[in-house]
C-alpha cells in the first residue's frame, strides 16, 4: 500500500483500477523552409481544422456540463484567433524561414510562460489553455492522429496534467476519478471535474513511470488522499463513504430544480456563500438561487500587493456571467481582525474585531475603496449585482460611502466607461 497527499478539487470517493495517461512528448524539429507563403497556407488549413475540432468539443461539453462551462472551448477558439498569438507565429515563419510546427510550438511555449509568470492565479491557469491550443495545432500540422478515448475502461485517470479538451473527450461514464501531478484549482479542467461530479485530486507527488495500469486505487477527495494498492480496511472505509455520498446525492437530487417554499407557502431564497470565482461551480451544482455573500477580501489575501481594478473587474464579471441573472451580493473589502495583510501595515489593536477594519479602512484609504467600487460598478452591467458594505457603525459612514460612490460614477461617466449603479446595503 502507498499513500499520497494532494489537493482536492472535488470531494468525492472513488475505487477502481488506475489508467495512467502517458503523453508522447513529440519533439518538434526546426526545419528551414524556402516557400514561406506555402507554409502560411499550411498553417491556415491546420488552424481551420483546429477551429472545427474546438467547435465539436463545444457541442459535446454543452451536453455534459452546460453552456457556461462549454464556453471554455469558445474561449479557446478566441485564443487561437488572437492577433498577438497569430502575429508571433506568422512573424517567425516569415522572418526566420522556419516550419509552421516549430513556430507554433515556440510561440505556444512563450505565451504559456508569460501567463504562468503572472501574479493572478486565474491568469496562471490560462497557461495550460495556451499549451492545449498550441499542441492541437501542431498535431493538425503534422497529421498526427488525435487520441481515441472510445476504448477506455472504467478507471481512475492518472496523469501529469490534463487539458480541458482531454477531459471533455473522455467518456464521462467511464471516469471514476482524476489524479494529476500538476494542475490548478482554477484550471478549466478542475472546473469541468467539479461540474461533472468527478472526484479529483491535483498536486499528487507521483512517479508515473512506476505506476502500472490496472493497479487498484482509492481516491479520497474529502481528505485529499490517493491510495495505491490499498489494504482491505481502507477499501471497506472507502465503500462506506461511497454509500453515504450516494445517499446524500439522492436526498439532494429530490430538491434540485424545485422552488424553495415553506409548508405554509412562503417563498424563501436559498443563496450560497463563496470566496472565489471557482466556488461558483459548487453554487450551480447545488442549484442555489443566488449568491448571498461573495467575500471579496479573498482577492486581497495571500499576495504581496493589492489587486488592481482589471483583476477585480474580471473576477466580479465572471461570477455574474456564470450566475446568469441570479442575484450576486458582493461584500466590499473586509480586511482587519483575523484577516490581516502585511502590505497594508495595519499594526496591532487591543480589539481588532471592533476597530480599524473593513469599511473604516476603506474610508481612511479611499483610493483602495475607489478601485474596488470602479470594478464593481463596471461589473454591474453583466448581471444582477448587489453591494454589501461591512461592519457599519454609524449613519455618517453610510453618507461617506454614498459620496464616494457618486464620485466613482462621475469618473466612469467622464471616461465613457460603461457602468451601472447596483442595489446597495449594509452589514451592521
Amino acid at each position: 500500500m502507498e499513500k499520497y497527499i494532494g489537493k482536492s478539487v472535488y470531494k468525492g470517493t472513488a475505487i477502481g483500477p488506475v489508467s495512467v495517461l502517458k503523453k508522447k512528448d513529440s519533439l518538434v524539429k526546426r526545419i528551414h523552409i524556402d516557400n514561406t507563403a506555402e507554409e502560411l497556407k499550411r498553417l491556415d488549413a491546420a488552424k481551420e481544422r483546429t477551429m472545427t475540432q474546438l467547435g465539436q468539443l463545444y457541442e459535446k461539453a454543452l451536453q455534459e456540463v452546460g453552456e457556461v462551462n462549454a464556453a471554455i472551448f469558445e474561449v479557446h477558439q478566441m485564443m487561437l484567433e488572437d492577433d498577438d498569438y497569430q502575429d508571433a507565429i506568422h512573424s517567425m515563419i516569415q522572418n526566420e524561414e522556419v516550419n509552421a510546427e516549430y513556430a507554433v510550438a515556440v510561440t505556444g511555449d512563450n505565451f504559456a510562460e508569460m501567463f504562468a509568470n503572472m501574479d493572478d492565479e486565474y491568469m496562471q491557469a490560462r497557461s495550460a489553455d495556451v499549451r492545449d491550443i498550441s499542441n492541437r495545432l501542431v498535431r493538425n500540422l503534422s497529421g498526427e492522429e488525435q487520441i481515441d478515448w472510445s476504448t477506455m475502461e472504467p478507471s481512475i485517470i492518472v496523469a501529469d496534467d490534463l487539458t480541458p479538451s482531454e477531459t471533455v473527450q473522455m467518456d464521462k461514464s467511464k471516469i471514476l476519478a482524476f489524479v494529476t501531478v500538476h494542475g490548478s484549482t482554477n484550471s478549466h479542467t478542475a472546473i469541468l471535474a467539479r461540474m461533472m461530479n468527478i472526484p479529483a485530486l491535483i498536486g499528487v507527488p507521483l512517479e508515473l513511470e512506476k505506476i502500472h495500469n490496472g493497479t487498484r486505487a482509492i481516491v479520497d477527495g474529502r481528505e485529499a488522499v490517493f491510495y495505491l494498492d490499498p489494504e482491505e480496511e481502507q477499501l471497506r472505509q472507502a465503500e462506506a463513504a461511497q454509500q453515504t455520498e450516494q445517499r446524500l446525492r439522492s436526498l439532494l437530487a429530490d430538491y434540485k430544480g424545485r422552488e424553495s417554499v415553506t409548508k405554509s407557502g412562503r417563498k424563501v431564497n436559498v443563496y450560497a456563500n463563496i470566496g472565489s470565482v471557482s466556488d461558483v461551480a459548487y453554487v450551480l451544482e447545488n442549484d442555489a438561487e443566488g449568491i448571498g455573500l461573495f467575500r471579496s477580501e479573498f482577492l486581497y489575501l495571500g499576495r504581496d500587493s493589492l489587486p488592481d481594478e482589471t483583476e477585480q473587474f474580471n473576477a466580479y464579471r465572471q461570477v455574474l456571467q456564470m450566475m446568469a441573472g441570479k442575484k450576486v451580493i458582493i461584500r466590499t473589502l473586509d480586511i482587519g481582525a483575523d484577516k490581516n495583510v502585511d502590505y497594508l501595515g495595519l499594526g496591532k489593536e487591543d480589539n481588532p474585531a471592533m476597530g480599524y477594519r473593513a469599511i473604516r479602512i476603506c474610508l481612511e484609504q479611499p483610493e483602495i475603496f475607489k478601485t474596488q467600487l470602479r470594478a464593481l460598478l463596471r461589473a454591474a452591467k453583466y448581471g444582477t449585482l448587489a453591494i454589501m458594505y461591512p461592519m457599519i457603525i454609524s449613519v455618517e459612514e453610510v453618507l461617506d460611502i454614498q459620496k464616494i460612490v457618486a464620485e466613482v460614477a462621475k469618473e466612469l461617466e467622464e471616461e465613457k466607461i460603461p457602468y451601472a449603479i447596483p442595489e446597495q446595503g449594509i452589514m451592521i
